[in-house]
């Protein structure tokens, strides 16, 4: 179909879906569509009411796509006009896996003015995705690491930086900091995952002013929006066992209302023991969690609406040597391992009030609480965290076009963490009680700009927060993003962003080493400026699409805090870091899909994180020269099947230095290059899928990545030299079921 209006560089519209009731075909909205421009990476979605809006740019005639699970997807030839209504047809008997309409795989959202990739679950659906951590298998902004071999610890790195300079959001709630991070990206079910949003660099003030080198945004699954019942069954090679169920439904008595209600739970793996190093391969790891998200309306409805989501997590970890026991050797020096135990209940609230289409007001609050009870060998340590947050929002659209958010947030964190060592300690020092008391509160202001029907936008923020111990901190942050044509954009940001450490949460290997932690002087909060610019294209010819994107992003520190483990053997100084440290990240990425059928994507990512010490540079450890991604997906028109791998390719790393050691102890300067395969197989039948996959194909591996591991409670045991896989091939198999 087409139509002829007036021209507008601004499209507005309505998707509505075509149901029979009674016998009758009616119209609903659709409130979270897919709406984007065929052949392109950019898109939006619907609001409430089903509505959207989206920029023309300069093309006089291109095809828009709109989607929605569980109806057919269509497509409007655009002709200038200024208003287009879709009406999707239903599955009528659902033979498609509800994954698999046309929306996009991984799409850069066009609202934004900072360069966003949107992981979406057809795309989530081409590996295991486990866990948050193993969603990233197919994205080049976001390298998973492991952060302590023994329990399989896990952060999220942008741009080379450690995991704790990108600030994660659940649902925009931040919920993993303090003591929360160790295992909290870990802690997210992939079956609980709608979409994750991935920015680098500096972004917007409202979530606050810790995110230096980027943020990742959870956005959990919506009530009813998707399969109204979910069961996910998983289980790999090493004998680990995961079941995960997704119900939704809407009240009989209040149609506005919407739940889902989801469960999941993970079982350990049997003891595996591949290098013969008497270290278990996969830790022992039983999770059970418990999620309500409950939904009143949405925000861009007219009048009051709510979101309330709670979690109750309680995960125990055991790794360490094969014949370790913790009720019978936690705490002795005979049999070496780290168990982990810990609950966290969690709660959070996303409620508002629009009063028109230019007024509104927001109120976002979550509470948390995290006990853990952990021993490292001989060393005991217990944390206790509670965290409130609370934020209070008012947003004003003036000038049609622009928008101004404002308002203030209040951020308070108890935490006391008790380290005690049991019996032989070498020499360390660093026993006792931690005790931290944060309090924060806020005051933020960001205006959007808009110009010439959205070609060019800015965005302009500031935070000016009063930390209970370390002052006034002031947060400048703009945004600026200009439409060179209908499928090349270029965006460029700065900002500044400061944290404070906790030190133990976020370094979890020091517990694990038998050196002696040195903190010489009080430990400042870390500050940083990241700038950096990014090009997008997007090309369309025939049957064949694709994108190319080129990003690059600089980091400058003002003040770092990290562990050395170089400068006094035996001992790890921490201390506050004032010289230069910066990071330097480029990337290249295109790609390419034939008839929507098959897919290639490929990135380069080249990294040069470093510090200047006594006139030297210096490079940090674990960090990579260089990566490469290969991706390639290949799904026939009838949609029953499709195969998906990838290939990621590490460059050498520096890895800590040892040269202090005896001979036997010590470690090259640097890793070895290597790659890693992965392939999925999955099969699609009405309302069931199956999947089978391997991992690391190819079963490389760091062989015993563990320094002294003979010796575990002698002075050169240490964890922290694995810079490679250390658990080889892994296949697995699974199942989701879907209504």
């Amino acid at each position: 179909m087409s139509f002829t209006i007036s021209h507008s560089q601004t499209l507005e519209g309505k998707v509505y879906g075509l149901v029979e009731k009674s016998g009758k075909t009616v119209k609903e909205i659709l409130p979270g569509a897919s709406v984007y421009w065929s052949g392109t990476n950019t898109g939006t979605t619907t609001n409430g009411k089903g509505a959207f809006e989206i920029s023309t740019g300069n093309s006089m005639q291109k095809k828009l796509v709109a989607s929605f699970v569980g109806y057919y997807p269509d497509t409007v030839t655009v002709t200038n006009q200024k208003f287009i209504e879709f009406n999707l047809k239903g599955l009528k008997q659902l033979k498609e896996v509800i994954i698999s309409t046309e929306r996009p795989d991984v799409f850069i959202s066009e609202k934004e003015p900072v360069k966003t990739e949107i992981i979406t679950q057809r795309e989530l659906a081409k590996g295991a995705c486990c866990d948050l951590a193993g969603c990233f298998n197919t994205n080049a902004s976001v390298e998973p690491t492991t952060t302590n071999i023994i329990t399989n610890a896990h952060e999220l790195r942008i741009l080379g930086l450690s995991g704790v300079y990108n600030q994660i959001l659940i649902d925009g709630m931040p919920l993993i900091q303090g003591l929360t991070y160790t295992y909290g990206v870990s802690s997210i079910p992939g079956s609980l995952v709608d979409n994750i949003y991935v920015s680098k660099g500096a972004n917007s003030v409202l979530q606050g002013y810790e995110n230096i080198s980027g943020q990742i945004n959870v956005e959990t699954k919506k009530p009813v929006q998707n399969e109204k019942l979910l069961l996910n069954g998983y289980l790999n090679s090493f004998f680990e066992k995961q079941l995960n169920m997704n119900y939704s439904f809407i009240p009989e008595k209040n149609k506005n209302i919407r739940n889902l209600i989801a469960f999941h739970t993970s079982q350990p793996a049997l003891k595996y023991d591949a290098d013969n190093d008497n270290f278990l391969d996969v830790p022992l790891l039983t999770r059970y969690m418990v999620f309500d998200k409950f939904m009143l309306n949405d925000k861009d409805s007219l009048g009051f609406h709510g979101l309330v989501g709670l979690r109750f997590l309680k995960e125990q970890r055991i790794g360490g040597e094969k014949n370790y026991k913790p009720e019978n050797n936690k705490g002795d020096t005979v049999v070496y391992g780290q168990f982990v135990d810990f609950i966290q209940p969690e709660i959070y609230l996303k409620t508002g009030y629009r009063f028109n289409a230019r007024h509104a007001i927001t109120f976002n609050s979550n509470v948390f609480s995290h006990r853990q009870n952990s021993w490292f060998g001989e060393t005991h340590y217990t944390g206790n965290q509670e965290n409130f947050y609370v934020a209070v929002q008012y947003e004003l659209k003036w000038r049609e076009k622009h928008e101004l958010k404002t308002g203030i947030s209040v951020r308070k964190r108890n935490q006391k963490e008790e380290i005690i060592f049991q019996k032989f300690f070498y020499g360390k020092s660093y026993a006792g009680i931690y005790d931290y008391d944060e309090s924060v509160t806020g005051l933020f202001a960001e205006n959007i700009f808009r110009w010439k029907g959205d070609i060019l936008q800015f965005i302009s923020g500031i935070r000016m927060d009063n930390h209970k111990q370390f002052g006034n901190v002031t947060t400048p942050r703009g945004l600026l993003k200009y439409e060179i044509n209908e499928k090349t954009n270029v965006r460029v940001s700065a900002g500044t962003g400061w944290r404070t450490v906790n030190l133990f949460s976020e370094n979890v290997t020091l517990l694990a080493s038998q050196r002696d932690i040195v903190i010489p002087e009080p430990l400042r909060a870390e500050s940083a400026v990241n700038y950096g610019v990014n090009f997008t294209h997007n090309y369309e010819k025939g049957n064949i699409t694709g994108n190319v994107s080129l990003d690059f992003y600089r980091t400058e520190f003002q003040n770092q805090i990290f562990p050395d483990y170089d400068s006094v053997p035996g001992k790890i100084y921490v201390t506050n870091f004032e010289g230069i440290s910066n990071s330097n990240g480029f990337q290249a990425e295109a790609g390419t899909k034939f008839h929507n059928v098959l897919s290639f994507k490929m990135a380069y990512i080249f990294l040069d994180v470093y510090r200047i010490k006594y006139t030297k540079k210096v490079p940090l450890t674990f960090n990579p020269s260089g990566r490469i991604l290969l991706t390639i997906s290949y799904k026939p028109t009838n949609e029953k099947w499709h195969l998906d791998g990838n290939i990621h390719w590490y460059g050498e790393q520096k890895l800590p230095n040892t040269s202090q050691n005896p001979e036997i102890f010590r470690r090259p300067d640097h890793s070895e290059p290597y790659y890693v395969s992965n392939l999925q197989f999955t099969r699609s039948w009405n309302y069931f899928e199956g999947y089978l996959g391997c991992e690391n194909i190819f079963n490389f591996r760091q062989e015993k990545p563990i320094i002294s591991w003979e010796n575990p409670y002698g002075p050169y045991f240490d964890t922290s030299s694995a810079w490679g896989p250390t658990k080889g091939r892994e296949w697995y198999l699974g199942f989701r079921l879907k209504f």
